[in-house]
């Protein structure tokens, strides 16, 4: 540039912003299309995506019909390590708060499961919280799950309070955790 003129630097110069504006003009996303508390999105501070799933036992579930509890959203496999290690933990917790309005649902990722493995891990560690299946990969796109096991903390108003991806967690996460949200519950 230490040889360029004057006149050609500000007109290069003068081209790079506008570029750059032009390019944040571009990219930008409109208003109309920000997020709100009506719009959902599969992470911290948003509206949990809603959907439907039928259960290991045959019964549907939908997440806005929760809505007023607490709950653990647990998206597993069978075959997945730290997601067999945290479901203990996971059963005491919700045989402790379940009463007090927490529903855990242990979305089993049958795309990459099958139902009969699901069932066969549920009974033989004698887990009784719902698991809706994801026969069809639904909720895992619809979370953006990348990992097994991953976790999403929602409150009464069905807005995600924290994400937890991997495990396994230990009960005394999950009970802080719970405890925490059931209080906007009382």
């Amino acid at each position: 540039m230490k040889f360029m003129q004057p006149e050609k630097k500000f007109v290069f110069y003068g081209m790079i912003l506008l570029a750059g504006l032009l390019w944040i003009g571009a990219s930008a996303i409109p208003s109309s299309a920000s997020t709100t508390q009506e719009i959902s999105a599969p992470q911290t501070g948003f509206l949990a995506p809603d959907f439907s799933l039928t259960t290991l036992d045959n019964q549907p579930v939908r997440l806005s019909e929760l809505r007023g509890k607490v709950i653990l959203l647990n998206l597993w496999a069978s075959w997945c390590p730290p997601c067999k290690a945290e479901m203990p933990a996971l059963e005491r917790t919700y045989q402790a708060y379940k009463d007090q309005g927490l529903v855990v649902l242990a979305v089993n990722s049958t795309i990459q499961d099958t139902r009969s493995a699901a069932q066969t891990f549920m009974e033989a560690n004698q887990l009784t919280f719902p698991v809706p299946l994801d026969t069809q990969g639904e909720v895992t796109r619809l979370y953006r799950v990348q990992s097994l096991p991953t976790t999403f903390f929602i409150g009464p108003d069905g807005m995600i309070r924290e994400v937890v991806i991997g495990g396994p967690m230990s009960e005394a996460l999950l009970r802080s955790r719970v405890e925490n949200l059931l209080k906007e519950v009382r």
